[in-house]
């Protein structure tokens, strides 16, 4: 084992223990999210629209 492999194998094991700060998921509910975003925007433009802004 080399000293970079060795460091390398060190680091990984570090970034296995780190602590988790609440941000989202990396599989969360893709397809809701996007779902809601697209209605907050169609929501924002009949807004937009019906009081006349633009």
């Amino acid at each position: 084992m080399t000293a970079s492999s060795a460091t390398a194998t060190v680091l990984q094991a570090r970034e296995g223990l780190r602590a988790r700060t609440g941000g989202p998921d990396e599989d969360g509910p893709k397809l809701l999210e996007h779902v809601l975003g697209w209605t907050l925007v169609v929501l924002l433009a009949m807004l937009v629209t019906q009081t006349g802004l633009m």
